[in-house]
């Protein structure tokens, strides 16, 4: 979406985000992707075949010379002064990178490559909030030096603590994952910078409503897309719950992800989104018959939950040791059965 159309209300923003979730129509088909106002179904879903190219930076999203970019090892940024923390940090996250080589090392320092200067540890103190990670510590298990940086509080957000070692986590382990089944990803992810924000410490940094990721598998033959938004409180909520398309997240925050893709493929990826195409292994609600909330911001900024009843069995779609597709019925939102 080369042509973003610049958001001027926050409330309109959030009123265009619609989270991704599993209904059923009348002729008790399941229906899985939220396009242009309509549901297609689950059936008929595919991920893009386009032949990816050599794209330098894939992960960057859209900026300007007049903002601050910073550029470390594992990861890049783009740092908001009057926030006192990032707009974005992008990176791309392999296989082989999550290979753990170090371990956390813990110690918070202000980011040297901040001219204007950073937080630092007299704003969190004493705040009830944790510093959460943009970019995750175990994401930069490959290299000492992005360990080291990744600790920067450039890369620090006012989180929740139930949010940050909650839904945050999961959703951290779960790319994680998901970097190696697709060997690899590139990632974006922050704060939502908009709003009347509450502020911390001697510098004002911003406590956050929400945090966005975005993920792009550009990798033939299936190229597929995801996003995430999530209000920065704890939640009990499945993963899916949250998902969104990179449209949609484009449009709650003004920010334009992925803008080296060509295009035709830019426009096509981003505004679909298709859950049974990413694996949801272990965080899918233990009870296959729960009613799976389905949140979305209203005009208040705040999620309303509609319930939506996962009533409709079919296969799942997991293959079993032996090859063959497993043949129980799920009503999970992943498409899966507790085993898969």
């Amino acid at each position: 979406m080369k042509k973003l159309l610049f958001i001027h209300l926050f409330v309109f923003a959030a009123l265009q985000v619609i989270a991704q979730q599993e209904a059923t129509t009348k002729s008790g088909k399941k229906v899985w992707l939220w396009e242009n106002g309509t549901w297609t179904y689950a059936d008929n879903l595919q991920t893009e075949e386009f032949k990816p190219s050599k794209i330098p930076k894939l992960e960057l999203p859209k900026f300007t010379k007049n903002d601050i970019i910073i550029q470390h090892s594992g990861f890049s940024l783009s740092y908001n002064e009057l926030h006192e923390q990032a707009n974005w940090v992008a990176y791309e996250l392999t296989k082989e990178k999550t290979v753990k080589i170090y371990s956390r090392i813990d110690k918070f320092l202000e980011d040297p490559k901040v001219k204007t200067g950073t937080a630092n540890a007299k704003d969190y103190a004493s705040s009830g909030y944790d510093r959460g990670h943009l970019a995750p510590a175990a994401d930069m298990v490959w290299s000492a030096t992005a360990m080291a940086e990744s600790f920067y509080y450039s890369n620090m957000s006012p989180q929740n603590p139930g949010f940050n070692r909650g839904i945050w986590k999961k959703l951290e382990e779960l790319v994680r994952i998901w970097a190696v089944e697709n060997e690899a990803l590139y990632i974006a992810t922050g704060p939502v910078l908009s709003g009347s924000l509450l502020s911390i410490g001697p510098n004002k940094v911003s406590v956050p409503k929400y945090y966005y990721k975005v993920i792009l598998d550009y990798k033939a033959p299936e190229i597929k897309s995801i996003g995430f938004i999530l209000e920065n409180k704890n939640s009990n909520q499945p993963l899916q719950t949250y998902a969104v398309s990179i449209d949609s997240v484009e449009k709650f925050t003004g920010i334009d992800f992925f803008v080296s893709l060509p295009d035709e493929q830019e426009e096509v990826i981003e505004k679909k989104i298709c859950l049974p195409c990413w694996s949801w292994d272990g965080v899918t609600p233990k009870n296959e018959t729960d009613t799976i909330k389905q949140e979305q911001p209203s005009e208040e900024n705040n999620f309303n939950k509609a319930e939506v009843k996962t009533s409709i069995a079919v296969q799942c779609l997991g293959i079993t040791k032996a090859g063959t597709r497993c043949k129980r019925k799920t009503t999970n939102p992943s498409g899966r059965c507790y085993q898969h």
